[in-house]
């Protein structure tokens, strides 16, 4: 019996590996490489300048290192260090796309996908004319932390639900009283 989109799009066995962690310490500063770091419910990794609200869906944000080489093809570089596209986690071994409605652990934490991560003008900057479409479909995922925790280089990425739990709104406060 063939599978629909729905049920393809559902099935993830694959398990990723963390390859790298990131921290802004500071508004222009070089990034900071960790083997370790905390990561705190609505807020992010401790030590992080770009600290998410509680609200906030870009808490932490992900690249996929299989993109690192197509980036760095298109720049025509022979490589990119991960630092220079400011994104907090490196992670291989997964396609980040596929976690679309999904809650994933990193180590003790526990992650949930909110949307793509896209370039920004600092791209330029960084890379000259071009990077900021060099980077285009290559940036990666933001997320919401659902489980604080510690994560260490080369924990594994698993995949653990296939919907969102449902998000209480205000409204929702009105009707069941």
């Amino acid at each position: 019996m063939p599978a629909t989109l729905k049920d393809l799009m559902a099935v993830l066995p694959q398990q990723g590996r963390l390859d790298w962690i990131g921290l802004r310490p500071g508004r222009g500063e070089a990034m900071t490489e960790a083997d370790t770091a905390i990561i705190e419910i609505g807020s992010g990794l401790a030590g992080d300048r770009f600290r998410g609200r509680p609200d906030s869906k870009r808490q932490v944000t992900l690249i996929q290192a299989e993109h690192l080489p197509a980036v760095a093809s298109l720049l025509h570089r022979a490589s990119i260090d991960p630092a220079l596209l400011r994104r907090n986690l490196v992670v291989s071994g997964l396609n980040l796309l596929a976690l679309k409605d999904k809650r994933f652990r990193v180590g003790e934490v526990v992650l949930e996908m909110t949307g793509l991560c896209h370039p920004c003008s600092k791209m330029e900057t960084i890379f000259g004319a071009g990077g900021y479409n060099a980077l285009r479909g290559h940036g990666g995922i933001t997320t919401r932390v659902i489980q604080g925790g510690c994560i260490r280089v080369g924990d594994p990425v698993e995949v653990l639900s296939s919907h969102r739990a449902p998000v209480q709104t205000a409204f929702d406060d009105l009707t069941t009283g």
